[in-house]
């Protein structure tokens, strides 16, 4: 039986397209570059910014840590806060609190940007601890999730007992490279269609109350 859940954020917790794609158009614009359509820009939720700027737009690590920076120039004050709740998820993040799970936030985006989202939307009473990037460089996903085993004090034993929640395939692969399960959320649609289980989701669901369930009976 799963203890301790992991929660990604942007396309999981939130639905945060509309500040996303605000600041990539901010930065794209403010280097001077031609803005991608937005069937392009949705790529770049999930992933760990710099590469997606160096993948999708073929910059190099210079030019894509500056993107990043302009892209928080505005997400920072702005675009976190264009954003929504998925919903259902405060509230199921307080049953299973209730129910004594342990639930901790483990997502790429900064975790200085990550605390003042899940405090503006009610997560943060339920989670143990809430894990993103160091300031500088976006962390890959099995990193977010090394570094929040290791707050809650877990280690190799406990893995069995540990799930992640993620929206993209970056989740599913980071959960595996640490030894452990990863359920797949389709609540926006931002993973392509058979994303999650080609990359090994144990189970992909399309609603709170459906990962709710998946939660209490395994």
């Amino acid at each position: 039986m799963y203890q301790y859940i992991f929660f990604d954020l942007d396309g999981t917790l939130t639905d945060s397209k509309e500040g996303i794609l605000n600041c990539l158009r901010y930065a794209f614009e403010k280097l001077g570059d031609p803005v991608p359509p937005e069937t392009e820009l949705i790529k770049f939720i999930g992933p760990p910014l710099q590469d997606s700027f160096m993948g999708f737009c073929g910059y190099s690590r210079e030019k894509a840590i500056r993107a990043v920076e302009l892209f928080r120039e505005r997400y920072a004050p702005i675009g976190k806060f264009e954003n929504a709740a998925a919903p259902g998820m405060a509230e199921l993040l307080r049953r299973l609190q209730e129910r004594g799970y342990v639930l901790a936030l483990s997502s790429s985006k900064p975790e200085e940007m990550c605390r003042p989202i899940c405090e503006k939307f009610g997560f943060s009473g339920s989670m143990k601890t809430i894990v993103g990037s160091p300031p500088i460089g976006d962390w890959e996903k099995a990193d977010v999730i090394r570094e929040t085993m290791r707050r809650l004090g877990l280690n190799d034993g406990d893995k069995p007992r540990i799930l992640m929640v993620g929206d993209r395939k970056f989740d599913v692969l980071g959960a595996k490279a640490c030894g452990i399960d990863c359920v797949g959320v389709e609540f926006f649609g931002y993973a392509a269609p058979g994303e999650l289980e080609a990359a090994g989701a144990v189970a992909v669901v399309s609603t709170a109350e459906e990962l709710e369930d998946f939660i209490l009976h395994h």
